[in-house]
């Protein structure tokens, strides 16, 4: 049976407003309302005593109903990008989400495991997790950040981890993109503003002693969709072994506006992310 909460504590962005009038509030359009909701369940891949487990967890946050269109509009974006759904509440997609993994594990995996039932050694290879946290706070220019954190194991190595960044425009809900903050053709220089940062982080002095420690080896520099917008600098999210080695984990490089004002679109460097027309 699935456990689902909603979070009897909701928060608007920024802290300094928040209030406790009740739900049916309205949000100013300059922030944005969340509500935590929670899923967990494990079942056991057999019917023996120490039976390997698939265990999902899930604790995303949810725009309100408070928040009017703009918040329809950031739960569709999330739960399409987590979970490829369309028309679906939150809550009803992270329990679709679970039940699907979980059938398709057991029926997957049962018949493997039941081969290999003999050999102990195996069973951590059937000791299956998903698990997604997410967190939304006030980013810069006018924006909201939406980070979701993805952890799964489904045998192999080590598990994954993964990180997808959201920026959304607090007054209309609309997911920006690298298309919307920089300007055509800004594609090489931007990655070499990148590539040098990635020098200095870690101290190596060219693509080549970078690729000695495992660094780009599957291609040039590149900025990546995984950003947040703050005041000053944007900072950029490689997930593990996107740019460097495994063993690194993610890759952050934060990078001043000052460094790249040539290459900003006019309408996101002089007023900001709220001034974006709506597509």
């Amino acid at each position: 049976m699935f456990n689902v909460q909603c979070s009897k504590y909701k928060w608007i962005l920024p802290a300094a407003l928040l209030l406790t009038i009740g739900s049916c509030h309205k949000v100013d359009e300059n922030t944005v309302e969340f509500e935590t909701l929670t899923t967990d369940k494990t079942i056991t891949l057999s019917n023996e005593e120490q039976s390997p487990t698939c265990t999902v967890s899930l604790k995303l946050q949810n725009a309100t109903e408070a928040n009017g269109h703009r918040g329809e509009v950031i739960n569709s974006t999330v739960i399409m990008q987590l979970f490829n759904m369309q028309d679906v509440s939150m809550q009803s997609a992270m329990e679709q989400f679970t039940e699907n993994y979980i059938k398709h594990y057991k029926h997957t995996m049962l018949p493997l495991y039941n081969q290999d039932r003999a050999d102990t050694t195996k069973r951590a290879w059937y000791e299956y997790h998903y698990v997604v946290s997410s967190d939304a706070h006030p980013g810069g220019k006018g924006t909201v950040t939406y980070i979701a954190n993805v952890d799964y194991f489904e045998g192999g190595a080590h598990s994954v981890q993964q990180t997808t960044v959201f920026n959304f425009q607090a007054k209309s809900g609309r997911l920006l993109t690298l298309k919307d903050v920089f300007v055509e053709g800004s594609e090489q220089r931007l990655g070499q503003i990148l590539l040098r940062a990635l020098m200095e982080k870690t101290g190596l002095m060219s693509t080549g002693e970078l690729k000695e420690k495992g660094y780009l080896t599957t291609g040039k520099m590149f900025a990546p969709q995984n950003f947040i917008i703050g005041d000053e600098t944007i900072t950029f999210i490689y997930n593990p072994s996107e740019i460097a080695p495994y063993a690194v984990g993610s890759t952050e490089l934060v990078i001043p506006y000052t460094h790249i004002d040539k290459l900003l679109k006019n309408s996101f460097a002089t007023l900001n992310a709220l001034s974006l027309n709506d597509k």
